[in-house]
Formats: C-alpha cells, structure tokens, sequence
C-alpha cells in the first residue's frame, strides 16, 4: 500500500489497494463525508483529468474486455463489482471509491442492486 493526498479532499490521506496479480489499484473513499460529483471532478482535475459521467441500472452486465488506454473511475453513486479474469479477483466499489485501470487489462462489470453512476476519465 502507498498513501498520498489530494488537496481538494476534506480527507487528508488515501490508502491504495493493487489487486493481487495484476497493477490494477483500488483506491478507497475514506472521508467521513461521502464526496459528491463536484468533489469527485475536483479531484480528477487536479490530475488534469476530465471526467465524463456515466450510468447503468440495476444487474447490469458488460462482459470481458479491454482498453487501450488507462482509464480512471469513480462511483458517484450506487455500486459496480468489477471481475478480473486474469488474476481471479473481484472488487466492488462503493460511493466514493476509485479503479485505476491500466490499458490491455481484462475485465468485466456487474452492477450492484441499487445501479451505478460514475465519472470516467483516460490518461
């Protein structure tokens, strides 16, 4: 785990997660405010990203695939589970959390009950 911060958080540290057998990261909300979307697009700014926002409903699924590009998510709302196929694992994201995916790793998607929105951006 590495620990960095941000300064447009109200949190002063993140602890990040890199799923086992892969260079996936998982980067956890750990404020005790839940962040909002401007929060979320601060944050990614900061990094000279722009986000774009998306959504699915309920049981939703998108199958294995890949990307050549990293792409960078946040849950703004509801839940997604992501599989990675290559290394067996599975991580679900909540409000707040994030998923640092590198280019030309598989995965797929499942969202949660409650469906899902999010903020996306590519480096």
């Amino acid at each position: 785990r590495r620990t960095f911060t941000y300064a447009a958080q109200e949190i002063p540290k993140i602890d990040v997660e890199i799923v086992a057998n892969s260079k996936v990261e998982i980067i956890r909300w750990s404020g005790g405010t839940s962040p909002d979307e401007e929060t979320i697009r601060k944050i990614l700014a900061e990094e000279d990203l722009h986000g774009y926002r998306w959504s699915n409903g309920p049981g939703d699924v998108y199958s294995a695939h890949t990307h050549s590009f990293n792409k960078v998510i946040y849950v703004v709302s509801g839940s997604i589970t992501f599989g990675l196929p290559d290394s067996g694992e599975q991580v679900t994201l909540n409000l707040g959390d994030r998923l640092n995916l590198p280019s030309g790793v598989a995965h797929n998607a499942i969202v949660g009950s409650e469906g899902v929105v999010c903020l996306e951006a590519h480096r």
